[in-house]
């Protein structure tokens, strides 16, 4: 069972204050972060690509990269990079140079991404947004396949016998799918023999259950081995040496971030008592004291088969230390309790 932690590099304005941190800083406090988590034992962190003001990190690799010379086992990956709107060779030579920086330890996780902003910036049509993904996708695993790459495909000039470089340490490169928990991606995801990442932010994440019973029957069917096919979680959550004070820190700030994107997609008021019902235990937040987060991850393994937990932290702008304070106790207490738990209750399976 891996653990680790997710972040989109916000700078949404302090709650208390008003005031809004400097992208910079934001990505140097990204990297403290990062290289905490690798201190602490955490296995993955991932960083997301957005391209709008209150997201700093329009190009992860290189946060990423910044943070692979100073961190030594965690794997870094995108979280997610937005292939519809990507280069496919490039995001594979910017993941390569990351993986040669890290000696091993990059992944590329695509998706078709839930922001629209980089469309228009890269001059591409929302008409166009499955086919994009799709054909983009393709490209990308070709890439991984062969050093030398001839390719035809609608979206982007065609490429007879080029060498894309630099050469990764790891072959293949890994590449995972991130989904929202549309049926069609993660159908897709396993008949390709992919690692899937679903996005667990709402509801119950039981409800996800029958998606990566989808996902196995899809790969199963394609002839790929299920039991080499781990599976990973992304939820939103929050770690403080009690569950009550994890609750009141990490609730004014999601509730600011929810809200803003609630007013952009039309969704309903955000308030304290739809954020106690998330945080509850059949709910997606995983906010609270260790015992109680590494219970609900636990739980999550069991009922669903998640073998990577991702917690996304923080939702808007905190405090940074106590985001690193939440880094720290996801590594030195949840973390282990969660791998024993699971190690053996594999056992007695």
């Amino acid at each position: 069972m891996e653990i680790g932690l997710s972040t989109f590099v916000e700078t949404t304005p302090d709650v208390q204050t008003g005031e809004v941190i400097s992208h910079a800083q934001r990505i140097r406090e990204v990297v403290e972060e990062i290289v905490l988590a690798d201190q602490v034992g955490l296995d993955v962190f991932g960083v997301g690509e957005h391209h709008r003001k209150d997201y700093a990190a329009s190009s992860p690799a290189v946060v990423l990269a910044a943070a692979a010379s100073q961190t030594k086992r965690i794997r870094l990956t995108s979280a997610v990079t937005v292939l519809s709107s990507a280069d496919p060779v490039r995001v594979f030579q910017d993941f390569a140079t990351l993986d040669a920086i890290s000696n091993g330890r990059a992944e590329i996780m695509a998706g078709r991404g839930s922001f629209i902003e980089s469309f228009p910036l890269f001059g591409y049509d929302l008409k166009d947004y499955d086919e994009l993904f799709e054909e983009k996708l393709e490209l990308l695993l070709r890439i991984r396949e062969s050093e030398k790459v001839t390719w035809y495909g609608g979206h982007r000039p065609a490429i007879h016998n080029l060498g894309v470089y630099p050469c990764p340490v790891q072959d293949p490169l890994p590449v995972w799918i991130g989904s929202g928990g549309n049926s069609q991606s993660v159908v897709r995801a396993g008949m390709l023999g992919l690692p899937l990442v679903l996005a667990i932010i709402g509801g119950s994440p039981l409800q996800f259950a029958p998606l990566v019973k989808l996902y196995k029957r899809a790969a199963e069917k394609a002839g790929h081995d299920v039991s080499k096919l781990p599976v990973a979680s992304h939820s939103h959550g929050f770690i403080a040496e009690t569950t009550e004070m994890a609750a009141d820190k990490f609730f004014p700030s999601t509730q600011q971030a929810m809200n803003v994107l609630g007013r952009e997609r039309g969704w309903g008021h955000y308030s304290r008592a739809s954020f106690d019902a998330a945080r509850s235990f059949e709910g997606a937040l995983y906010v609270g004291d260790s015992k109680t987060v590494a219970e609900k991850i636990i739980h999550l393994r069991k009922h669903v088969g998640i073998t990577r937990f991702m917690l996304h932290t923080p939702v808007g702008t905190m405090p940074h230390e106590d985001v690193m304070k939440a880094i720290e106790l996801l590594g030195t207490e949840v973390a282990p309790r969660v791998r024993e738990e699971i190690s053996n209750w594999e056992k007695e399976l």
